[in-house]
């Protein structure tokens, strides 16, 4: 399990990853206006989108949640802007751009990356991250009754993690048993992955789950280092 530290310590660390991925977004966004191929461009402002993402992680383990809302709502700008030059299905977009307001507790921009997941089409994708940013986004316009037919389709696929299709439709359903049960198995999945954004060691699909989870009253209790307190 990765550890951050206590104290001192630990905020030295989270400074750490901020200043590192200010740096990364300054110098990536210092050489977007060169960038002259729609590809490459697309690529770029993905690379910012996951930087502004990342020190917005770390500042809310930091506990500095304003300035974290301020990357992050970037962050999902940047998301937005890059998709309409992305290959056919990047549904990543989206769902980066929906987690990042969320997380930002910017529930009406999260509103408004939902209608436009929806309007590009992601409840008629055949790909299961497609499925997965429309239940998401049906989530977030509290619409539960088509999210969980969208996380039921996906939640026993081979290709999507089995706990988040769960978590999602135990959401919809607004069942605090099977909630907590599966976003249990969420954080469990985050604590035994070596991979994280940016390198960046927070569940965030955690916290965006629980985000919606309190908004249907159906938190769960959790307690990681890969949380803020």
């Amino acid at each position: 399990m990765p550890k951050q530290g206590t104290g001192a310590e630990a905020r030295e660390n989270w400074q750490a990853h901020v200043d590192r991925e200010d740096a990364r977004y300054r110098d990536g966004e210092a050489r977007l206006p060169d960038i002259v191929d729609a590809d490459s461009r697309q690529r770029q402002l993905t690379r910012l989108g996951n930087a502004a993402a990342g020190a917005g992680l770390a500042l809310l383990m930091a506990g500095r949640r304003e300035e974290a809302a301020t990357r992050l709502v970037r962050a999902a700008e940047r998301y937005r802007e890059s998709f309409a030059e992305a290959p056919p299905g990047s549904w990543g977009r989206p769902i980066g751009a929906m987690k990042a307001r969320l997380l930002a507790e910017d529930w009406a921009g999260a509103a408004a990356d939902a209608r436009w997941a929806l309007e590009a089409g992601a409840a008629e994708a055949d790909s299961p991250i497609g499925r997965y940013a429309a239940a998401l986004a049906q989530l977030v316009l509290g619409d539960d009754e088509h999210a969980r037919v969208h996380a039921d389709a996906i939640r026993t696929r081979d290709d999507f993690p089995a706990e988040v299709g769960d978590a999602l439709a135990f959401l919809a359903a607004h069942d605090v048993l099977g909630y907590t049960q599966a976003v249990e198995g969420v954080l469990e999945s985050f604590v035994n992955r070596e991979e994280y954004l940016e390198d960046v060691p927070v569940a965030d699909t955690v916290l965006v789950l629980q985000a919606l989870a309190e908004r249907r009253g159906v938190t769960a209790e959790l307690s990681s280092p890969l949380l803020p307190d």
